[in-house]
C-alpha cells in the first residue's frame, strides 16, 4: 500500500536529484522571503540599523535638513558614507571644529590611530576663522566645512603649524572629492612659527581654480604634542599676486551641519572622508621626504632648454660701471678675508635650508622661540566674542590663573631680579607636570582659568601671571639662590602639597582647566630674512659662520619678479618678435646698499614661433627715489616706491663655453680615485659638455695605477702629473694649474670625496666672471653612514676648498701658497682667499644643491702612518 502511494526504490535510485532539488528549494524561498523584508520594512526602523560599525555610522537617527548618502557603500571607511547636509544661510561664518585631547604624538598618522577619531571627538564647536590656538597640550583637531571663495580665479592656500597637519579642499561641495593640497610634514618631527609659509615646499598649493559661485568642501587635520607653540593656520592668495598670504576668515567659511542640537552620541552626520583613516591616506604622499631631494628646475635648465642668443641681449640696456662698494681696498691679516664674503639672495625658495636636520642643529631660530608662546612677535589673540561687545583688548597673552576668591596678586616673575626669578622657578619645578607648559595651582584651591582684561593689544611677548589667594602655600617669595636651607624647606611643602593631590580629588572646589579650543589668531608674515625679525636669522658673517643648517638667504617675489618683468619688457621693446615670460627659473641677487644691487636673471622665455629659451644674464639694478609733490598741495613732499632701473654693468658677464678644469692632489686614495673619475665620466655621459677637464696630480700612489684609469675612462680630457714625496695639497694643486695654458679658462679647485651634480660645470661658469668674481660654492658634509640620497649632514660653510676662478686672476694673486704650506694641509683655503679678495675681486657664495661631500675619516689618509 505505502510503496503503491509512495515510490521508495525509485527514491533510492534518484537519491542525489532529490537532495539536489530540496537544496534549491530552500534557497528559493530565502531570496523570497529576504526580497519581502526589504519591501515590507520601512527605512529607519529597527531592521534597517544593522549591528557592529554598520550600526555606529549609520544606526543614529537622522537631524533635520540631513539626507543619507552611500548607505549601500560596500565600504564606508572607503565610499566616505556620510550624511550631506542642507547647507542654511545661516551656517556663514564659522566652520565645525572637532578636539580630541588626551593623544600624545605629533604627527596627523598618530591622530587617526586616536581610537575615538573620528566619530566621537571630546568636543564639538565652532571657530570663525582657519587660525586657531588653544594654547594646549597632546591634542588634536579636526576642523571641517564649506570655504567661498570671493572671486573666481587660481587660488594658492599655504598651512603652517606646530606640529603637523594637513588642509584638504574638494572640488565641490562634496566631502567624497577631497584632494589634499599643503601639510606641514608626516613624521611628526616637522613644525613651523605662526605665519611661516615657506619653510617646507609642501605648506603652499599648487594654483587650484575656484568660482565664487560655489561653494568648496574642505577638511584641515591638526596634531599638537606637548611643547612649543600650538597653533594652525590655513592661508590663501590669487596667483600672481606675489603670494601675500591672507588668513582665510568667517566671511569665506561656513558650518558643515549645525551640532548645536546634537547629543555627543548622534554622529551619522560627521562627514566620513579620505583623509579620516591612514590606510587612505598613505598613498597621496608620493612626494621626496626631503624638500632637498625634490627636483628642482635648476638641476636641469641648462641642458632641458637652449641659451637665447647673445645678439637679443647688445645693446639691450644703458651700460654703468660696476664697482661695488664692498669689494677690498685694503690690507687684511690673516684668514680674516672670510669676514669679508657675502652672501647672494636666492629666488624661488630653493629649500637648500636643513629643515630635517634642526633638531640637532636649531641655531635657525632664538632659544626664547622654541618654548611655549615664543613666537608671540607673530602672534595677536582674537579677543572672545563676549568681550568683543565691552570693547575689551585681548592681546596675546596666557590666560590667568584664578584660585579660589580672597585678593589678587600680580605675577611674582613679572618685575623682579633674574636671580630670585630663576631660584623661584627652580622651586616650582616639583609641582610641574611633565607634560603641562605652565605650573598648575596648588590642587586644593584650584579654579577655571579666565581671559586676562586689561592688557596693551600690540605685538607683545607673552607675560605669565598668576593671581594667588593662599598666602601660606605660594605668595611671592623673597629669597635668596644663597639661601639653600629655606629653598629645601619650601620644596618640601610644594612636594607634600602635590603628593595630597589624588586625595583631595574629590574636593567639589577643584575645577578642570578651560581650554579655549575656538580661541583664533591674527599672524603677522614671518620674514626669514628681517635683520628685525624675532628668528635669530642676522646678517652677521658671525652668525652664517656657525648655523650650518641655514641654506641660501631667500629673495622675496616683491622684489624679483619686477626686475624680472621690466627686463623682458625691455627685450621685447627692443626686438619686433616678442617673448612671453612663461617662467623664473632662478634669480640671484647680491645687495650694495650703496651702489645698488647685481642681479643673475635665469628666465625661462617663448618666442613667436613658440620655441622655448634660457635666458641667463647679469644686470645691475640702481633703486633711485625722487621726491614728488602730490597735486593740489604746496610743499607736501612724499618719498614714492623704488623705481627700478636697469643697467647693463660693463664687462661683467660670464662664458657659457669657457673651459672648465678640475685640479686635485691624490695619494693611495684608489677606492676615492675610482669614484671620483666614475662621477665625472657620468657628468659628460649625462651633460654632453666636452668643454671641462680633470687633473690629477698624484704623489706616486702604490695602490692603483691612476693614469692607466684615466686612459680607460669616457672623459672627454684629462691631465696627469705625477708627484714624489710626501702629500702636499698646495704643491699638488699648484703642479696642476701650471698644466694649464689657457690664461681665460676657469680653474676648480676641489677635493677628492665630492660628488657632484650634472650642474656643476654650468654653475662654476655662471659664478666666475674674469677680472671682477671668483666661486665658492658651498657643500654638504654627509654624516656617517649617510648617502647622497639620504642628505643628512651640514652645510660646510667654513670651508673654501672648492674654489673657481679664472686661469688670469688665479695668477695675478699669485697662485698657492706653497712656501709656506708644505708637509701638510689645512689653513690654504682662507689664505688664497685673503690674497684674492685683496686683489679687488669679489667671491661669489652659494649653496649648491647635491652638491656633497662624502664622510671619511683621515686614518690612514694623505701622509698619516700606521702606529
Amino acid at each position: 500500500m505505502i510503496s503503491a502511494l509512495f515510490p521508495v526504490k525509485k527514491l533510492r535510485r534518484n537519491g542525489k536529484c532529490v537532495l539536489l532539488g530540496a537544496l534549491l528549494l530552500v534557497g528559493v524561498v530565502a531570496v523570497v522571503s529576504n526580497l519581502w523584508m526589504e519591501v515590507a520594512v520601512p527605512a529607519g526602523s529597527i531592521s534597517d540599523v544593522g549591528t557592529g560599525w554598520r550600526n555606529n555610522l549609520f544606526g543614529q537617527r537622522l537631524s533635520p535638513g540631513i539626507v543619507r548618502e552611500n548607505v549601500n557603500a560596500s565600504h564606508p571607511l572607503e565610499d566616505s558614507g556620510f550624511m550631506k547636509a542642507v547647507w542654511k544661510p545661516e551656517y556663514q561664518g564659522r566652520a565645525n571644529l572637532h578636539v580630541f585631547e588626551d593623544w600624545c604624538g605629533s604627527s596627523t598618522d598618530r591622530l587617526r590611530h586616536n581610537l575615538h577619531y573620528p566619530l566621537y571627538p571630546h568636543s564639538r564647536i565652532t571657530v570663525n576663522k582657519l587660525a586657531v590656538s588653544p594654547q594646549w597640550t597632546n591634542y588634536g583637531l579636526r576642523i571641517f566645512g564649506y570655504l567661498h571663495p570671493y572671486t573666481d580665479g587660481e587660488f594658492v592656500f599655504a598651512l603652517s603649524s606646530d606640529d603637523n597637519s594637513e588642509f584638504w579642499l574638494s572640488t565641490d561641495e562634496s566631502p567624497s572629492n577631497l584632494q589634499l593640497l599643503a601639510w606641514v610634514g608626516k613624521t611628526g618631527s616637522e613644525w613651523t612659527a605662526p605665519g611661516e609659509f615657506e619653510k617646507y615646499s609642501s605648506q603652499i598649493s599648487n594654483a587650484t581654480q575656484l568660482s565664487a559661485h560655489l561653494r568648496y568642501f574642505f577638511e584641515v587635520i591638526h596634531k599638537q604634542n606637548d611643547k612649543g607653540t600650538d597653533h594652525v593656520e590655513v592661508a590663501w592668495t590669487l596667483l600672481n599676486e606675489d603670494l601675500k598670504f591672507l588668513v582665510i576668515e568667517s566671511k569665506y567659511i561656513s558650518l558643515y551641519v549645525d551640532e548645536s542640537a546634537l547629543r555627543m552620541d548622534e554622529v551619522a552626520h560627521i562627514p566620513q572622508t579620505v583623509p579620516s583613516h591612514p590606510r587612505n591616506v598613505s598613498q597621496k604622499h608620493d612626494t621626496p621626504t626631503l624638500d632637498l631631494l625634490r627636483e628642482d628646475p635648476r638641476n636641469t635648465f641648462d641642458r632641458a632648454v637652449p641659451l637665447l642668443d647673445n645678439s637679443f641681449l647688445q645693446g639691450l640696456l644703458p651700460d654703468c660701471s660696476y664697482k661695488p662698494s664692498y669689494t677690498i681696498n685694503f690690507p687684511l691679516q690673516r684668514y680674516q678675508g672670510i669676514h669679508y664674503v657675502h652672501w647672494s639672495y636666492v629666488y624661488p625658495n630653493d629649500y637648500t635650508r636643513l629643515t630635517h636636520m634642526e633638531g640637532l642643529n636649531s641655531c635657525f631660530y632664538k632659544p626664547r622661540n622654541k618654548t611655549m608662546f615664543g613666537f608671540s612677535r607673530f602672534m595677536k589673540l582674537d579677543p572672545p566674542e563676549d568681550l568683543e561687545k565691552k570693547n575689551t583688548d585681548y592681546s596675546f597673552q596666557k590666560r590667568v590663573l584664578t584660585w579660589n576668591d580672597s585678593t589678587m596678586k600680580k605675577s611674582p616673575y613679572s618685575s623682579r631680579p633674574k636671580s630670585e626669578m630663576a631660584a623661584e622657578k627652580n622651586l616650582h619645578k616639583s609641582a610641574k607636570g611633565p607634560n603641562l607648559k605652565s605650573p598648575p595651582p596648588p590642587p586644593s584651591t584650584r579654579k577655571k582659568l579666565v581671559p586676562k582684561q586689561h592688557i596693551n593689544s600690540k605685538w607683545t611677548d607673552v607675560k605669565m601671571t598668576y593671581i594667588q589667594t593662599t598666602q601660606k602655600s605660594l605668595q611671592p617669595l623673597n629669597i635668596k639662590v644663597a639661601n639653600q636651607e629655606e629653598l629645601r624647606r619650601d620644596t618640601r611643602e610644594i612636594k607634600a602639597d602635590t603628593s595630597r593631590e589624588e586625595e583631595e580629588d574629590h574636593n567639589p572646589h577643584v575645577f578642570d582647566t578651560k581650554v579655549g579650543w575656538s580661541q583664533t589668531f591674527q599672524i603677522r608674515r614671518v620674514d626669514l630674512q628681517s635683520t628685525r625679525s624675532d628668528l635669530q636669522f642676522m646678517r652677521s658673517d658671525r652668525y652664517r659662520l656657525n648655523c650650518k643648517v641655514l641654506g641660501n638667504l631667500l629673495l622675496h617675489s616683491s622684489d624679483a619678479m619686477p626686475v624680472a618683468k621690466a627686463f623682458v619688457a625691455q627685450l621685447n621693446k627692443k626686438h619686433k618678435d616678442p617673448f612671453t615670460l612663461l617662467r623664473v627659473v632662478n634669480v640671484e641677487k647680491r645687495l650694495d646698499g650703496a651702489q645698488g644691487s647685481r642681479y643673475l636673471l635665469e628666465l625661462e622665455l617663448k618666442d613667436t614661433k613658440g620655441q622655448l629659451r634660457r635666458l641667463s644674464h647679469y644686470i645691475y639694478v640702481i633703486n633711485r627715489r625722487h621726491r614728488t609733490r602730490p597735486p593740489g598741495q604746496d610743499l607736501v613732499f612724499q618719498w614714492p616706491e623704488a623705481q627700478p632701473v636697469l643697467c647693463n654693468p660693463v664687462g661683467f658677464r660670464w662664458n657659457p663655453k669657457v673651459m672648465v678644469h678640475f685640479v686635485l692632489p691624490v695619494k693611495n686614495q684608489a677606492r676615492w680615485v675610482r669614484l671620483l673619475i666614475d662621477n665625472m665620466a657620468a657628468l659628460f655621459k649625462t651633460t654632453g659638455d666636452a668643454n671641462f677637464n680633470l687633473i690629477i696630480a698624484d704623489y706616486s700612489s702604490t695602490d692603483m695605477d691612476v693614469r692607466a684609469a684615466l686612459e680607460k675612462s669616457s672623459l672627454p680630457r684629462y691631465h696627469y702629473v705625477k708627484l714624489s714625496g710626501n702629500f702636499k695639497r698646495s704643491a699638488g694643486l699648484q703642479a696642476g694649474i701650471d698644466l694649464i695654458n689657457d690664461d681665460h679658462s676657469i680653474v676648480f679647485l676641489c677635493d677628492l670625496h665630492i660628488h657632484f651634480p650634472p650642474s656643476i660645470i654650468d654653475s662654476i661658469r655662471k659664478h666666475c666672471v674674469e677680472g671682477f668674481m671668483a666661486f665658492a660654492p658651498i657643500l654638504m658634509r654627509l654624516d656617517c653612514g649617510v648617502t647622497p640620497l639620504e642628505a643628512r649632514g651640514y652645510w660646510e660653510v667654513q670651508g673654501f676648498g672648492l674654489m673657481g676662478i679664472y686661469k688670469s686672476d688665479l695668477d695675478a694673486v699669485g697662485g698657492m701658497n706653497t712656501k709656506e704650506f708644505t708637509e701638510s694641509w689645512g689653513g690654504e683655503d682662507w689664505e688664497l682667499l685673503d690674497r684674492i679678495l685683496q686683489a679687488g675681486l669679489e667671491v661669489e657664495r652659494i649653496h649648491l644643491r647635491n652638491l656633497f661631500h662624502h664622510y671619511h675619516s683621515k686614518r690612514g689618509m694623505w701622509n698619516h702612518r700606521m702606529s
